[in-house]
């Protein structure tokens, strides 16, 4: 129940990005469940790679190289799907930290409604 309320609002944050900042277009709700699901996906498969591959340059970073990261999944994410669309890295990295933030909210949420 968690999972399904958390990836409903997921799509709801990313339909929100999109209306908030022009540099990423999501076409329908349809469009975001999928690249919500997508990128959800990625951030469970391909991200502790990347930090795991980029250790000593986010290290040397004091972690901010986690935001390019972040970033490259969104806009990986972007790249795979029709219907989300995201205007090159710049708008990746911004669309990355409002979809990051509002998830934020979101899971802090969904724990404290759900627990309950």
């Amino acid at each position: 129940m968690k999972t399904l309320v958390t990836w409903l609002l997921a799509a709801c944050a990313l339909l929100l990005v999109a209306y908030l900042y022009p540099g990423v277009q999501v076409q329908s709700f349809t469009s975001a469940l999928i690249a919500a699901f997508v990128i959800g996906l990625f951030n469970m498969v391909l991200r502790p790679i990347l930090v795991l591959l980029t250790l000593p340059v986010t290290l040397v970073t004091l972690g901010l190289f986690l935001f390019v990261i972040n970033a490259l999944l969104f806009w990986a994410a972007a790249s795979v799907l029709d219907g989300f669309h995201v205007n090159g890295f710049g708008a990746a990295l911004l669309g990355s930290l409002i979809y990051s933030a509002i998830m934020l909210v979101v899971d802090a949420a969904v724990k404290s409604l759900l627990s309950r």
